[in-house]
């Protein structure tokens, strides 16, 4: 299969927003969402310091420290490459405004809200990790990636055949829908549990990290409880799947979005019952980014209107 030039780059950026994600949550898992204090320079330079004797006289040396701002200025590093790949994506997508023209105006979607993503990224580090913002930054990180999945598979879309009966694509497009509506609003419960964790690992009471959870308060039990649902969601696609004996790529795209579901489960009682540790927060949240994906993909190939053979 060839791929021209917009599909391979509007692909790679898919990709690299998904990297990103996963640089995002090593930042939260590290606590280095402050380590570079300003924006959109890091304490003052363009390049920041290694060393306490690198630091500007202006800012104070307990703000320093080397991890957390190589690590926090990595992700801005990556966000910018980012934001050329989108640009980029936009650049090439001029080709399809007349023929595809969906294509076009994804393309130039992502490209507004990697702007906004980048102003918003600039609010957040300046009202020193806002919570409400923090949320917002990562919905919007997800709303973008699914735009650019959206722009690629409009694209591409004539290069894909599938044979499906009517009644199983119906249903299973249902179930697809639901899955991706409540692990969204699982998304943002998850983000707002993080953050109240957040306030209470930095409070100038120290707390042991056995017991953050029991100090959320009711956030974490609706987010738990909530895992239920979209265990449920999963369960009845994996009924659709088995009742009608999908083949192909519906088949690998159906078991790939239950697998993850319970992916996700079971990294989320790792974290509840192993203290937390941070390989399982990133995990948690890179495997998230991958399960949005795959239930955006499995939609978008369910949706394929006349493409699609009825049988």
């Amino acid at each position: 299969m060839k791929l021209n030039a917009f599909q391979k780059t509007a692909i790679t950026t898919v990709a690299a927003t998904i990297f990103l994600i996963l640089i995002g949550s090593l930042v939260r898992a590290a606590g280095a969402g402050l380590g570079c204090p300003d924006w959109p320079k890091c304490f003052g330079m363009w390049i920041p310091p290694t060393s306490l004797a690198e630091l500007p006289s202006q800012f104070d040396a307990s703000q320093f420290n080397v991890y957390n701002t190589w690590i926090e200025y990595v992700n801005r590093l990556v966000g910018v490459v980012i934001g050329l790949l989108i640009t980029i994506t936009f650049a090439l997508s001029f080709r399809y405004r007349k023929t595809k023209p969906r294509v076009f105006w994804s393309s130039a979607a992502a490209f507004v809200l990697v702007l906004f993503q980048g102003w918003l990224g600039g609010v957040v580090v300046k009202t020193g990790l806002h919570a409400g913002m923090i949320t917002i930054h990562m919905v919007v990180a997800m709303i973008i990636m699914i735009t650019l999945l959206y722009s690629v598979f409009e694209a591409t879309s004539d290069l894909l055949k599938i044979r499906i009966g009517d009644e199983f694509r119906k249903r299973l497009l249902s179930a697809g829908w639901v899955l991706l509506a409540v692990s969204m609003i699982q998304l943002v419960l998850g983000t707002q549990v993080r953050e109240a964790i957040d306030v209470i690992k930095n409070a100038e009471v120290l707390v042991a990290r056995e017991n953050w959870i029991d100090m959320v308060g009711t956030m974490f039990p609706i987010h738990r409880s909530f895992s239920w649902v979209v265990l449920g969601i999963g369960a009845w696609m994996f009924f659709l799947i088995r009742k009608y004996e999908a083949t192909g790529l519906v088949r690998t795209l159906g078991f790939a979005n239950v697998g993850l579901v319970i992916f996700q489960i079971f990294v989320g009682l790792g974290l509840l019952y192993l203290d937390m540790p941070r390989v399982l927060q990133v995990l948690h949240l890179v495997g998230m980014a991958f399960m949005i994906c795959a239930q955006f993909l499995l939609i978008m190939v369910l949706r394929k209107d006349k493409k699609v053979i009825s049988e």
